[in-house]
């Protein structure tokens, strides 16, 4: 019998794990995040499953080593909450999801950009209030627009084909073009520079790599299309928030549609609805009427979570037969970790 600690666990998050998990696994549900004060509760467990805002790093690592527990689940694709060489060090395997639904995703991030662009949420919020007004609401035709897309793996590929359905004009940008994509004709390869300075809308689906971190930040804000709408569904620190916000009230930036945010792990996933929020940067955010931020939801469809618990039950067992599938290492090169 295998024993997991599930972390973060949310009730949309356990249902289809209960619905998908065999009787050799026993589940151990935690609404807390696994972090190096909650690493205790990891004791008497043979793996951990995570999430995007558990934090393993050296020492959670060392601790969850000294316990016996040999394998970190990532339900997730990205893994830069996770001390790679730590867990190597103290003999840990780490597995995660690296594709379960890319239309989700990408969806999502359409979303955004038409909620934006149309002034949706502002508009609900005037007929709720009996104000049926149109001043203020003028968006514009999708057709047409130029969408810059940088990263163009398994969800800016769907991304792109949707948007080409829009008859929008598609700059991409990624060190592996797809060359499938590429033979539409609606989309070109390009240098970031044109990327920025040509796109009326850029949308980011790229992982958190060291070379990706601030990807957005003053210098390439400042070679923006002026008026840009800006869209992350990827990962938060992706983009510098406070050179957002520079750009925002500069205008350099027209609108910002997120999912994510650089400091979200206090906030997203949670009912902070009777706290001040602390975050002076996040409040800040919060101010602007051309924002709309969602909390890492893009993610959230039923066909998702249920890949996801198939896939992450399918890694455990396969580690239990002595296997490593999907396991990680730094080699994992960007696009395959889209």
């Amino acid at each position: 019998m295998t024993k997991i600690a599930f972390y973060d666990a949310k009730p949309y998050s356990q249902k289809p794990f209960e619905e998908y998990v065999s009787q050799d696994l026993t589940i151990t549900y935690y609404e807390h995040k696994l972090t190096r004060d909650t690493v205790e509760s990891a004791v008497g467990h043979d793996a951990v499953c995570v999430f995007v805002n558990d934090t393993i790093d050296g020492k959670v690592a060392e601790r969850l080593g000294e316990m016996g527990v040999g394998l970190v689940a990532l339900r997730c694709s990205g893994y830069n909450n996770i001390n790679l060489d730590a867990c190597a060090r103290h003999g840990i395997s780490v597995v995660r999801v690296p594709s379960y639904s890319p239309p989700s995703v990408a969806e999502h991030s359409i979303a955004l950009m038409l909620a934006l662009n149309r002034h949706l949420i502002r508009a609900h919020a005037r007929v709720r209030e009996g104000n049926f007004s149109l001043n203020g609401l003028v968006g514009f035709e999708m057709c047409g627009k130029t969408v810059g897309i940088i990263g163009t793996g398994r969800i800016g590929r769907h991304a792109a084909e949707i948007l080409t359905g829009f008859q929008c004009e598609i700059l991409a940008y990624d060190l592996h073009p797809d060359q499938a994509l590429s033979r539409n004709p609606r989309v070109r390869y390009t240098e970031l520079d044109e990327l920025y300075a040509n796109s009326d809308i850029l949308s980011l689906y790229v992982p958190l790599l060291p070379d990706t971190r601030y990807l957005i930040n003053d210098t390439s804000i400042a070679k923006l299309k002026p008026g840009i709408m800006l869209i992350n569904t990827s990962r938060g620190a992706l983009v510098d928030t406070k050179a957002l916000i520079r750009g925002l009230k500069n205008g350099r930036i027209g609108s910002a549609g997120l999912d994510v945010y650089e400091e979200e792990s206090d906030y997203f996933f949670e009912d902070r609805s009777e706290d001040v929020i602390a975050d002076d940067v996040l409040a800040r955010l919060l101010t602007f009427n051309n924002v709309l931020i969602t909390s890492h939801q893009a993610f959230l469809t039923r066909e998702a979570l249920n890949k996801i618990a198939v896939a992450t039950l399918k890694n455990i067992r396969e580690y239990q037969e002595g296997k490593r599938a999907g396991a990680l290492t730094h080699g994992v090169c960007a696009k395959c970790a889209t």
